[in-house]
């Protein structure tokens, strides 16, 4: 044990961390049949991909933590200050998240019931700079507490290292069939770039695919709105190159919501909006690529925590969607006709730990 308290328990969380199950649908997309295998990774302690992401970025900072007072300040649009919160709860240190009005309200609740506090950014609902102003507050209460501590979920390379050590390793090990393509979000960009490392090393024929939504500027074009969580940011990657990925799709948020819907109506699979982003883009990416039968996708969360947006009707009345999921289907794009489960959500015990990825 290295004898600092928050290494201590960053080693034994990830140790307790399960492994997150994979689940294979069945689709028909320009007449030919296909598979996607997704990687479900709200199956995890605090619900979320971010969970991975929260223990890298205070396992990174840890040096910094000891001193009585010490206080993490993040930036976030939900699941990463969910995580946090819970991690900071356990180890007696105070955290502040600073949020937006498009975070969930149940991810709101969740960070207060862990000790976390919400500072608020007033952005107006059409603007589309919430996380410049984000990060501007961010500096401000880093300059202005005692012993503050910006993990800096946007900059730190601990973010990518561990999707490249961890969450990757354990999804390859879960694929054991010849797949063609591999589907991410795009937000700081840190889970698709470690992801990226790793099977451009294991397996160098997939195809990286980036999703991102329309009105972000992760890859450059010109911001606007955008309501979905998750997905999509208001400024260029740090973490992503050029040979990062093979290909960068923009999807209509509209389509992540059909997509959320018409996935938990036939396979009772909910999951959540940035997911159903990544799904669309697969959709789309394969419509355009007949030769692609087999894809991966890394779902980031599930559907729980969008109870009241992304699965609530006045929430679909407003972005101008119907609730009905027989009507929500039309809407998931490409033709698809929908999807089938080809199996129950499935662990792999043999995937690697983090520790054991690295060695």
């Amino acid at each position: 044990m290295s004898g600092n308290p928050v290494l201590e328990h960053v080693s034994r969380a990830m140790a307790a961390y399960p492994v997150t199950p994979v689940r294979t649908v069945r689709t028909e997309i320009a007449g030919i049949p296909r598979t996607i295998t997704l990687k479900l990774e709200g199956h995890s302690p605090w619900r979320s991909v971010k969970g991975r992401t929260a223990l890298s970025l205070i396992r990174s900072v840890a040096g910094d933590l000891t001193a009585p007072d010490a206080t993490v300040v993040e930036s976030t649009s939900g699941n990463l200050g969910l995580a946090l919160s819970a991690i900071c709860r356990d180890l007696g240190l105070r955290f502040i998240a600073v949020v937006d009005h498009r975070q969930s309200p149940v991810i709101q609740q969740a960070i207060e019931a862990n000790g976390g506090e919400l500072d608020w950014v007033r952005t107006p609902d059409d603007a589309t700079t919430h996380l410049q102003d984000r990060l501007a507050r961010v500096r401000e209460l880093e300059r202005d507490l005692p012993h503050a501590v910006w993990p800096n979920q946007y900059e730190n390379d601990a973010n990518w290292r561990i999707h490249e050590t961890w969450t990757a390793p354990e999804f390859d090990a879960q694929v054991t069939h010849r797949a063609q393509a591999l589907f991410a979000g795009v937000s700081t960009g840190g889970t698709l770039a470690g992801l990226s490392r790793h099977f451009r090393r294991t397996r160098p024929g997939l195809r990286i695919v980036a999703v991102d939504v329309r009105g972000s500027t992760v890859f450059g074009g010109v911001p606007r709105p955008r309501t979905l969580t998750g997905i999509g940011a208001g400024r260029r990657s740090a973490f992503l190159t050029r040979a990062s990925t093979d290909d960068v799709l923009l999807v209509d948020e509209r389509q992540a919501v059909a997509c959320c819907h018409t996935l938990r109506a036939d396979t009772g699979t909910a999951v959540g909006g940035s997911s159903g982003a990544v799904l669309a883009g697969c959709l789309e990416y394969l419509y355009r690529h007949p030769e692609v039968r087999h894809a991966l996708c890394l779902c980031p969360d599930l559907g729980d925590h969008y109870g009241p947006t992304v699965y609530h009707p006045a929430w679909l009345d407003r972005m101008g969607l119907p609730s009905e999921a027989h009507r929500l289907r039309h809407r998931t794009g490409a033709a698809c006709p929908g999807f089938e489960p080809v199996d129950d959500i499935t662990p792999a015990p043999s995937a690697p730990s983090e520790e054991d990825a690295s060695r």
